[in-house]
């Protein structure tokens, strides 16, 4: 039986998802089940060759930033994934997590309109994720 709203001689169309757009959504996600605001994933593959996607989250504490980086930091290990570097842990108010193909920055919210990346990389689509399972998308 065919789905409504399908035509049935045609099949759904299938993409190959890279592996770095899978780990941006997964770092996404992780922030949000710690409760960051304003979860977005920035796609730069098209506009450097630095690495293929930011992820930016805010917290709005340094408890929940320290928890959020450690959080994404040890769930991403399962899923045999290292960061090659981390920069701010330190001081809590934008850490940097790099994931080579993909960038984690979870910042306070003083530091994110600060230095307000999405400006910066204004032409790349950006996805926002309002809460878990739910994504909009903006830009080019």
């Amino acid at each position: 039986m065919a789905e409504p709203g399908r035509d049935p001689g045609r099949e759904p169309e299938v993409r190959d998802i890279p592996v770095s757009e899978l780990l941006a959504r997964r770092a996404a996600e992780l922030s949000l089940e710690k409760k960051c605001d304003d979860v977005t994933i920035l796609d730069v593959r098209g506009l450097t060759s630095v690495t293929d996607f930011f992820v930016l989250a805010t917290a709005d504490s340094e408890r929940k930033a320290k928890a959020v980086y450690e959080y994404i930091v040890d769930e991403l290990k399962h899923d045999d994934e290292r960061p090659l570097h981390v920069e701010g842990a330190d001081t809590l108010h934008w850490i940097l997590i790099d994931y080579v193909n993909v960038v984690v920055h979870i910042f306070m919210p003083d530091e994110r309109a600060f230095y307000d990346l999405e400006s910066l990389w204004g032409d790349a689509p950006k996805h926002i994720l309002k809460s878990l399972g739910t994504e909009g998308t903006e830009g080019a």
